[in-house]
């Protein structure tokens, strides 16, 4: 089934294949009859795997409140370019760029182009091959002891040989088919990889935006607390010259502005690195990167997310689709290794016309042709085949639960992303509380200074706490926002909507 097929049928009830690994075989005679009669496919049918028995992420009394900005909205899809959600063109553009220009991207649709080739070469083992071939040979044989083959009774002659060679496996129980079926399921794992490239790249543009964005107001508004406390350190030295404080007060506010300035080299830092991997992820070198900058207002918080069902979760997640690929290939060896056990048969003939000169050949009494059958039966190997059978039964089993790892995982990571988002909710509630508190209190205090009754410092400290909160406001709303990102990403993008267009898109050509 195609990956366009999967996302039409995502959350339709499937049964378990985990006791295929564990599927009870006809006697070896009997399944050989069978499938000498009827030409069927050993080993056991892929089924997918039933959608687990869950309703939620979260248990009840766990999940998130919906009172805050963004409401959750259980069983709504994804939409295929959900990065508009946070409505910054800039990181439209950019998006559109990586798609078009990022490596990995690239690099996986050729691993694409690559499988879909072997898939054709494997698809050819179901037909004859035919090989045309011309040989010439010259001899003498020693009359003494041995007759000359040649029609003329010379001891030297010439044989020229012309033959069409014809050889044919008959795929009889199937392992052919097993083969094909496993080239065919790795075409889908490519194709599914893509999607998953596209999804890591969309994401880390968006994260790294945000990221990029959040640095650069931290960094304004470390400036601004540098400001601040510049203006206390000049403060207290005209004081200081003045006699009306000590130089130990003056030595600690120069540590104060020094500690803060401290503050400005990591943010410095990191901003940049995130312009450096915007810039490969959109397939550049760092020293191109040229477009704008962003800043946290250039986002626009999407106020409702969709959170898809636990049902449509496995059907959308493309590392869970990967995993149940896996599975898929791992079914199928397991035919391929029961095929192995049986008959083997071979089909070969070839025609055509020898000749003692290239002039006669094909002519009347030179036609040659031979056919012949072989039938294999492996008899004793040492159980080498046996126990190839059953490794390959123990693999189907570990990447059924392999597969049970990563649905588990996935569903993980919805769960954190919703209690992730849920408490951002209340940082930044927080945050801008403290915040307006803060500018509220700088209003009084200026106030108070106008009529005398406090002196600058007290304003001044009272900006800085002012300055540290718009800071822990900045951090946490470039935290929701990162978070919102992510649960895109827990849930698998938009890709499914995509593939339907494609394949609609293919329909009507």
């Amino acid at each position: 089934m195609s990956i366009a097929e999967r996302a039409r049928r995502r959350g339709a009830p499937r049964t378990s294949s985990k006791s295929g690994a564990r599927q009870r075989l006809l006697p070896a005679g009997a399944a050989a009859l069978c499938c000498l009669v009827t030409g069927c496919t050993v080993g056991p049918d892929f089924v997918s795997p039933a959608p687990p028995p869950v309703s939620g992420y979260l248990p009840a009394s766990r999940q998130p409140s919906g009172t805050g900005a963004q409401r959750m909205h259980l069983g709504a899809d994804v939409s295929a370019e959900w990065w508009a959600l946070l409505g910054s063109r800039g990181l439209n553009n950019l998006i559109q760029r990586g798609l078009a220009q990022n490596a990995d991207i690239k690099a996986q649709e050729a691993a694409i182009r690559a499988a879909q080739a072997m898939a054709l070469a494997q698809r050819g083992a179901l037909f004859p091959t035919v090989d045309a071939n011309y040989n010439f040979t010259r001899q003498k044989v020693p009359t003494e002891s041995q007759a000359s083959n040649a029609a003329s009774g010379a001891s030297i002659y010439s044989v020229h040989t012309a033959q069409l060679t014809v050889g044919f496996v008959p795929d009889v129980f199937g392992g052919t088919r097993r083969l094909i079926e496993v080239a065919n399921t790795q075409v889908e794992i490519e194709q599914i990889r893509r999607q998953a490239a596209i999804l890591t790249v969309t994401t880390s543009i968006a994260l790294a935006a945000i990221q990029e964005s959040s640095f650069r107001e931290q960094i304004a508004v470390t400036r601004r607390l540098v400001d601040a406390q510049e203006q206390v350190l000049n403060l207290l030295k005209r004081q200081e010259n003045v006699g009306q404080i000590s130089s130990q007060d003056v030595v600690a506010q120069e540590t104060a502005v020094a500690q803060a300035k401290l503050l400005l080299p990591p943010l410095e830092r990191q901003m940049n690195q995130q312009r450096n991997l915007l810039a490969v992820l959109t397939g550049a070198f760092p020293s191109d990167y040229n477009f704008n900058e962003f800043d946290l207002k250039s986002f626009k918080l999407p106020r409702d997310l969709p959170v898809s069902l636990p049902a449509d979760l496995v059907r959308q997640r493309p590392d869970i689709l990967v995993a149940e690929a896996s599975v898929h290939v791992v079914n199928a060896q397991v035919g391929i290794a029961i095929a192995n056990r049986l008959p083997q048969i071979k089909i070969a003939g070839n025609v055509g016309s020898a000749a003692s000169a290239f002039s006669k050949l094909f002519g009347g009494g030179t036609a040659l042709w031979t056919i012949a059958g072989d039938v294999v039966q492996p008899m004793f190997d040492g159980l080498s085949l046996y126990y190839k059978q059953k490794a390959a039964e123990e693999a189907l089993v570990q990447a059924v639960e392999q597969y049970r790892g990563v649905v588990l995982v996935a569903f993980q990571n919805v769960a954190d992303t919703l209690v992730a988002l849920d408490a951002d909710s209340k940082a930044v509630t927080a945050a801008a509380a403290a915040e307006n508190a803060a500018a509220r209190s700088i209003q009084l205090l200026r106030n108070q200074l106008e009529q005398g009754q406090i002196s600058l410092p007290n304003l001044l400290v009272a900006q800085q706490a002012y300055l540290q909160t718009s800071l822990a406001r900045v951090q946490a709303e470039s935290s929701r926002l990162a978070n919102t990102v992510a649960l895109f990403q827990a849930l698998g993008g938009g890709w499914w909507k995509h593939e339907i267009a494609m394949a609609s898109a293919h329909a009507h050509e």
